[in-house]
């Protein structure tokens, strides 16, 4: 049998996935090729949506996407990567119940995808207490505690005080921090009347930036612009201090002040993928240092992209920012790439300047700079969702997110709360329900009646 050319992708996001789908458009007859994808998890999911699941605008399931229903000619390995040679050219992944069930995949060539994480920076207690926004599972859990907290605190007999129930804090005055801190108010204050004993006077929404503006990234004017319009919303803002820590007391500030939050969402700093510790190469600031072709230098056939890659913008002589359309038009470049050292064709840099970008800031506004062009109000808004949803992957996605979004004008927000944890626990208690209630009512287990 002829020897196939194995390209192995680690890292389903934004990077990886579009890396494959280019590499399956450019080698869609290539029978010579062979294409694997490896993710911990089996589909992909569509960030910058995030805050609309927390705040029970969109189910979590319309922003996702099974990586098998994305990708036709690649095949996928659903597992965690143990251990990553350059040398050998060789990738350790595992996967099963239990992740003992280890194979070697050989590459030719390689594509380092692998994203960031959160970084908490040392702060105490922060790593133990915070909330974060970044997988899917964050934002449901973000919104199960939304719910939780509001409902411990609709009952005199709570041991914690309402105030601190009642008080939700969000650091970080980036994309993240101010969409999120928007989306989780309308939510509290729409649900509130659900609420006999809670008033909105009770209600507790501070954004928390180490900067002196919100939204750095927009200019001054649509920062300012956004921070009225929350402010008007009752969103507290403490700029230019830090979160220096979290405990059962609340937030900490630099300016020595606590805010008595149970609830603290941390947007506020990523870090380079923990992974990238096996992969012995230069790094930059912990990310991948490659060229301007997303190459790898000293290895061949090593590529990476994306959060875990710092790939200098000769324009400005720094990084290009670890954004999600950085890492789409890398996944682009980087397939047109490896095919072309496949067949023997002409490499391109990497070259892209950003189009614009866009903040959704709640109740039908947003801020957005497009082109130059700054728009606000109910404009930025509708271009935010129009650009975000025509990126959307798959036709059924789009017109459920638009049916949800559709929907939204008409009810109002879901209140389920989900709680596998407690449904687990009740199931252990179950099994020893009756040697449990024999021990309260001092009677043999025998003289009880199960049904």
């Amino acid at each position: 049998m002829a020897h196939k050319t194995k390209i192995l992708i680690l890292g389903g996001g934004f990077g990886g996935l579009y890396t494959a789908l280019e590499l399956e458009k450019q080698l869609r007859d290539d029978a010579s090729v062979e294409i694997t994808l490896v993710n911990r998890e089996n589909f992909f999911l569509f960030t910058p949506m995030l805050h609309e699941v927390a705040a029970s605008d969109l189910d979590s399931a319309t922003i996702v996407n099974p990586i098998r229903k994305l990708l036709h000619k690649t095949q996928f390995f659903a597992g965690e990567i143990q251990a990553i040679d350059l040398t050998q050219k060789c990738v350790t992944v595992s996967h099963g119940i239990d992740e003992t069930h280890s194979h070697n995949l050989d590459y030719d060539h390689l594509v380092l995808a692998l994203g960031s994480v959160t970084n908490f920076y040392g702060i105490p207690g922060l790593a133990e207490l915070a909330l974060t926004m970044k997988t899917l599972s964050d934002a449901v859990y973000v919104r199960n505690r939304l719910i939780e907290n509001l409902e411990e605190s609709d009952f005199e007999c709570s041991t914690v005080p309402p105030e601190q129930l009642l008080t939700f804090v969000v650091a970080g005055g980036g994309f993240a921090g101010v969409e999120t801190v928007a989306a989780v108010n309308d939510f509290l204050r729409e649900v509130l009347k659900f609420y006999p004993n809670l008033t909105e006077a009770m209600l507790r929404i501070v954004l928390v930036e180490h900067g002196l503006t919100i939204l750095p990234e927009l200019g001054p004017e649509l920062g300012n612009y956004a921070q009225e319009k929350l402010s008007d919303r009752k969103i507290e803002f403490r700029l230019g201090v830090k979160v220096t820590g979290v405990s059962e007391r609340g937030v900490e500030l630099s300016d020595g002040t606590i805010l008595p939050a149970r609830t603290v969402i941390w947007t506020a700093g990523t870090a380079p993928c923990p992974l990238l510790e096996l992969v012995d190469c230069k790094k930059e600031r912990g990310r991948i240092a490659v060229n301007e072709f997303l190459e790898v230098p000293v290895y061949s056939g090593v590529w990476a992209l994306g959060d875990c890659a710092s790939i200098m913008d000769k324009k400005t002589n720094r990084p290009y920012p670890p954004t999600a359309q950085h890492a789409l038009r890398q996944g682009k470049i980087l397939g047109q790439n490896i095919a072309a050292s496949i067949k023997g064709g002409t490499k391109k840099p990497f070259v892209f300047k950003i189009i614009g970008q866009l903040a959704a800031i709640g109740r039908r506004t947003g801020v957005a700079k497009i082109l130059g062009f700054k728009f606000s109000g109910f404009i930025a808004w509708w271009l935010w969702r129009t650009i975000y949803l025509s990126k959307l992957p798959r036709l059924e996605k789009k017109l459920r997110v638009t049916l949800d979004w559709t929907l939204d004008l008409v009810f109002s927000k879901d209140l389920v709360q989900f709680m596998p944890l407690r449904r687990a626990s009740v199931a252990a208690e179950g099994r020893e329900t009756d040697d449990r209630r024999a021990e309260r009512l001092k009677v043999k287990p025998q003289q009880l009646q199960t049904h």
